[in-house]
């Protein structure tokens, strides 16, 4: 039976907890404030990252792992025993850190054998991959295999998440501040998805209300799921969203994770998402 380690990024918001009870290597993007630099998870927790946000006028910006990193933690798991590794990333078109994985991969060469996935994906929705490679993992399939199947649950894996406000977007440039300021006057809520591993607009509601009431309409008409989890930054209104959810028949145990810095930096606080795996079979 192979020994097939799972390695991802900071980016999948699995908790240090969640992450070591599925066997699965994080390695971590680092996060800077001004002249302050923070590695993720490791140095600043979620919490941290939310109260440094509200206390700085400019966005943090955050860097993808160097190879070296990506080396050692594929290095880690050969001397642990592991014939091979899956290392699922964030999406290659929205971070360099997939770049890193291979780059990292090839510096192994002839040491372990190692697989690189683009999760296309971004937090949980990339946590979930990874769980469920890590599930794989524990049932004894070789890394060539987990990695076929981390790639064939790409089109099946999902996330739609609601912000609370676009002041992240435009400190981030992602959207000007006219804009802005009429989506803020009008009280509008956009709602996002991932496409094709790029974040994208899937529609605006009118009012944080509608908006979650929508978010739940939407996951009641996709469920049941293989896999199934909420995340969210500093949301007040988390148990609205997990109360309203809990009451559907999601076919599958809900995780409730905090978003760290990577996506929390252009999200802002008050985002919420659901993430979710359809089943293989649909």
């Amino acid at each position: 039976m192979a020994r097939t380690k799972i390695v991802t990024d900071s980016a999948c918001d699995l908790s240090p907890e969640l992450a070591s009870s599925c066997d699965i290597a994080v390695v971590p993007l680092s996060i800077r404030f001004g002249d302050k630099e923070y590695v993720d998870r490791v140095e600043l927790t979620p919490e941290q990252f939310w109260a440094l946000c509200k206390s700085h006028a400019e966005l943090p910006e955050t860097s993808a792992p160097s190879p070296g990193a990506f080396q050692q933690a594929f290095l880690d798991a050969k001397a642990a025993g592991y014939d091979g590794v899956v290392c699922i990333c964030l999406s290659a078109a929205l971070s360099g850190t997939y770049q890193s994985a291979l780059a990292a991969k090839e510096g192994v060469s002839g040491e372990i054998d190692v697989h690189v996935v683009d999760s296309q994906a971004v937090t949980m929705a990339e946590g979930l991959m990874a769980m469920a490679a890590a599930e794989a993992a524990a049932q004894g399939l070789d890394a060539a295999s987990i990695a076929e199947l981390a790639r064939a649950s790409v089109p099946r894996t999902h996330v739609l998440g609601v912000l609370d406000t676009l002041e992240h977007l435009v400190k981030g440039g992602r959207v000007g501040g006219a804009k802005a300021a009429i989506g803020s006057l009008l009280s509008i809520k956009p709602l996002l998805h991932l496409k094709d591993g790029v974040v994208e607009e899937e529609s605006k509601q009118r009012t944080r209300g509608r908006a979650v009431r929508y978010l739940v309409d939407k996951i009641r008409a996709e469920a049941p799921f293989e896999r199934v989890a909420v995340v969210h930054g500093d949301a007040s209104d988390l148990q609205e969203l997990v109360s309203a959810l809990e009451g559907i028949d999601l076919g599958a145990e809900l995780l409730v994770c905090d978003m760290g810095p990577v996506v929390g930096t252009h999200g802002g606080p008050g985002i919420m998402g659901v993430c979710w795996q359809s089943p293989a079979s649909r």
